[in-house]
């Protein structure tokens, strides 16, 4: 039987670590001794910025990004072009988006996608609030941007349906990612699949 080679602390940094995606128990070892060796230079100014984020970040109560203020500051940004909305499955696949540089567009995080499997329907997602922000007229271009699977293709289709009715153009770019990010997509391809939308 395996015994404890640290205090309770450490073990408890550990496990924490190690139930972030892609790190397992070994990497989640390596990274708390990094922390623990590097104190005054990593682990002090870590814990002090992940104090201050769980204090102050909240979801836009707009678009779904999460910010430290609401509206999100992309929502408020004035640059950005109103009659165009990127609709993505997570916020990870908004960040992917904003750091290819490829869009100055607005966005709509849906907070996953309908997996009849998983028990996600409709009402587990964010279309309503979608649905609102189309009603009121400004849009001119709602792009689909999600994931090639099975259920990112369903979701796209039930929001065309219902989008449809409003006088929107709808698009969709479905982007070749099977792993659940469009952050493991390269600009390049990010870029491609947003040039190659079509018409729904």
């Amino acid at each position: 039987m395996a015994s404890h080679v640290a205090g309770p602390e450490i073990e408890r940094l550990v496990q924490l670590l190690a139930r972030l995606p892609g790190l397992g128990p070994r990497s989640a070892r390596r990274a708390a001794l990094h922390l623990i060796k590097k104190r005054d230079e990593l682990l002090g100014p870590l814990s002090e910025a992940m104090r201050i984020a769980h204090e102050r970040i909240v979801t836009c109560s707009t678009c779904g990004n999460i910010d430290t203020s609401d509206p999100c500051t992309i929502c408020r940004d004035p640059r950005r072009d109103p009659g165009l909305l990127v609709i993505v499955e997570t916020v990870a696949d908004l960040w992917a988006l904003e750091r290819a540089g490829l869009l100055s567009a607005r966005y709509h995080v849906l907070g996953g996608v309908l997996s009849p499997l998983d028990g996600v329907g409709p009402d587990d997602l964010n279309i309503a609030g979608l649905l609102d922000r189309l009603r009121e007229g400004n849009v001119r271009e709602a792009i689909l941007a999600v994931n090639a699977t099975v259920d990112g293709q369903t979701t796209a289709h039930y929001i065309a349906d219902l989008v449809s009715p409003l006088g929107v153009k709808t698009t969709v770019s479905p982007m070749a990612c099977r792993r659940g990010e469009l952050d493991y997509l390269d600009e390049g391809t990010l870029a491609a699949a947003l040039e190659r939308r079509t018409v729904f």
